[in-house]
C-alpha cells in the first residue's frame, strides 16, 4: 500500500508542477491509450468475425450476378471497412493535438516566469524553476504522446485497408 501511495505522491507532484495544461495532456493521453487499446482488441478479437458475418450475409444471397447484388456487396464491404476505421480519426487527431497542448504549456509557463519577474523586480532563481518547469514539463508529455501514438494511427489504418481490401476480394470470389 505504501508503493501505491508513493506512486500516488510523485504523479501528483509532476502534474502540479507542469501546470494546468499538463493535467489535460494526461486526460488525453489516457483517453488515446484506451482508444489504441480498443482497436487492438478489435483487430484480435472482432475483425473476424465482422469479416465472417458479411461473407456469411454474401453467400445466403441467392443472386450474385444483379446489380442489387452487387450493390449489396458493397454494403457489405462499407459496414466491415466502418467497423474497421473506428476511432482511427479520433486517434489520429489527439496525435496532432498533444504537441500542440504541450506548446501551449511551454507558453504559459513563460509568461508565469515573465510575471514572476515582473512582481517580484527581480530574476530569482527559485522563482523562475517553478515557470521552467511548467514550460517544459508540458512539452516533454505532449511530445511523449504524440510519438508514442504516431505508430498506431499508421498500423490501424493500413490494417483497415488491408482488411477491407481482403473482404472485398474474398466477396468477389465467392460470387
Amino acid at each position: 500500500m505504501g508503493f501505491l501511495r508513493t506512486a500516488y505522491e510523485s504523479v501528483q507532484s509532476f502534474v502540479i508542477a507542469g501546470g494546468p495544461v499538463l493535467l489535460t495532456i494526461m486526460i488525453l493521453t489516457f483517453i488515446l491509450w484506451g482508444l489504441i487499446l480498443e482497436r487492438a482488441l478489435y483487430w484480435t478479437m472482432a475483425h473476424p468475425g465482422v469479416a465472417g458475418r458479411a461473407k456469411r450475409a454474401w453467400k445466403a444471397r441467392g443472386d450474385h450476378a444483379s446489380w442489387w447484388a452487387h450493390a449489396y456487396r458493397d454494403r457489405l464491404v462499407s459496414e466491415a471497412r466502418q467497423e474497421s476505421e473506428r476511432f482511427n480519426d479520433v486517434i489520429k487527431t489527439l496525435v496532432a493535438v498533444t504537441p500542440l497542448l504541450g506548446l501551449l504549456g511551454t507558453v504559459t509557463g513563460m509568461v508565469y516566469v515573465f510575471d514572476i519577474m515582473a512582481v517580484t523586480g527581480s530574476s530569482n532563481a527559485r522563482l523562475m524553476a517553478e515557470g521552467i518547469s511548467r514550460a517544459t514539463l508540458p512539452t516533454m508529455a505532449g511530445l511523449f504522446t504524440s510519438v508514442s501514438g504516431v505508430m498506431f494511427t499508421y498500423w490501424y489504418d493500413r490494417a483497415a485497408q488491408k482488411a477491407t481490401a481482403k473482404l472485398s476480394d474474398e466477396l468477389k470470389m465467392a460470387g
